[in-house]
């Protein structure tokens, strides 16, 4: 093992690339699939985008609202950060044998990014093994991880690296892995070598853009996301008709943009078996998510990303799943939540959903329930409800 002395700044620079070299050659065995180097400068260029990306009210509110830390590196105790290493972990985009979704057993789709173990878990463990391994070499060395709810901006991170670059649907595309990738950094006091930014290339193509469901993209690398299904996914609360009807069957984020995306084109990553996914965990029937206990919840997605918000916008998601199948063997559960469930925004998209769904016996159940609902949006949720069942709303859109 080598021993690099951190007094030694002033050495010769091959010094601090020779370990580099040694981190790129251990980074597989570390449960790395890419790793870059970039300087610890200041995200300058960042920080009028975000302030802009935040007037617009683009932004989710799961973010750091400090913009000066979301762009300004920094290590504990007023080290100076020298430079950042990025790493990127590469996760499947394809189930082997997917049950089927058919009538009375009706399933919802959790996204990519969520199949497996927590990436955070996996992320994290990623990291430990590269910290240990750089303490190993430089015990002094200051290091300071981050994985997704860290305050820097992953993206920018892994693009200054040389990961991949920045795509207009906001991902990091890798020329190996495409944006099938999970994004973490260290920030260190360490001076590495930085590595090449890759070259931008999207070109002209727009099919993330054009196929974005509720036009969150709103341009190149420009997110609402208070727009995107990823987000409208996670929130707690009510959500708009026209934003369920375009959930679809999603219980969980949205891959659409990376779907169709040409670099992913047959980019499929089975390497890691912690991120491989159990298909009846990802791709669960519908009605039985609806009576998960808090414990039973956890004992089935506990161990997923989709698992951070609680069963409640899950249980939601399947609600309106439901509700867009249309499959009307869905109305006596769903007349249950209506009827029964103590939360207001239960109680509410399923009225949506029977609306949705149609029928003499949805139309019966919204009724019955207008007749005790105090809750104002409920109360507008049914009523709404009865004027779609009545057929007095306008014609929805199949």
């Amino acid at each position: 093992m080598n021993n690099y002395n951190q007094s030694a700044y002033a050495a010769p620079p091959s010094q601090w690339t020779k370990l580099k070299a040694e981190l790129q050659e251990a980074a597989s065995s570390l449960g790395i699939d890419s790793i870059g180097f970039a300087t610890a400068e200041p995200f300058l260029y960042l920080k009028s985008i975000l302030q802009q990306h935040r007037d617009n009210g683009y932004e989710s509110g799961f973010e750091e609202p400090d913009l000066n830390k979301r762009t300004v590196p920094a290590l504990p105790n007023g080290e100076q950060p020298l430079s950042i290493i990025a790493i990127a972990v590469a996760y499947p985009s394809k189930l082997v044998d997917p049950p089927k979704s058919e009538p009375g057993a009706r399933r919802g789709i959790l996204a990519r990014a969520s199949w497996g173990q927590d990436y955070h878990h996996v992320l994290r463990e990623a990291l430990m093994k590269l910290e240990t391994y750089i303490r190993e070499r430089v015990p002094g060395a200051v290091l300071e991880s981050m994985v997704d709810t860290g305050v820097l901006v992953d993206r920018a991170v892994a693009e200054r690296a040389g990961i991949g670059f920045s795509a207009k649907n906001c991902a990091v595309i890798s020329p190996q892995w495409g944006s099938w990738i999970y994004l973490g950094e260290m920030v260190t006091n360490l001076p590495f070598p930085p590595d090449v930014p890759v070259e931008e290339g999207c070109g002209d193509c727009t099919k993330c853009i054009d196929a974005c469901p509720t036009g969150a993209l709103v341009g190149p690398g420009q997110l609402n996301a208070q727009a995107c299904i990823s987000y409208l996914t996670q929130t707690k609360g009510f959500l708009s008709e026209e934003h369920m009807t375009k959930i679809g069957n999603r219980l969980y984020g949205c891959d659409t943009c990376q779907v169709v995306c040409p670099h992913n084109r047959g980019k499929n990553w089975d390497h890691r078996p912690q991120l491989l996914p159990d298909p009846e965990i990802v791709k669960p029937l519908l009605l039985p998510m609806l009576d998960l206990s808090n414990r039973e919840f956890k004992e089935q997605f506990g161990s997923s990303s989709a698992a951070w918000r609680g069963k409640k916008p899950l249980q939601r998601n399947a609600v309106i799943a439901l509700g867009n199948f249309k499959d009307k063997t869905a109305v006596p559960k769903l007349t249950e939540v209506l009827l029964k469930d103590i939360r207001p925004e239960m109680r509410g998209t399923a009225a949506w959903a029977l609306g949705r769904i149609g029928g003499s016996d949805a139309l019966s159940a919204v009724r019955q329930a207008i007749q005790h609902e105090e809750d104002p949006e409920v109360c507008a949720m049914l009523e709404r409800a009865e004027q779609v069942l009545l057929g007095g709303a306008e014609a929805q859109e199949d």
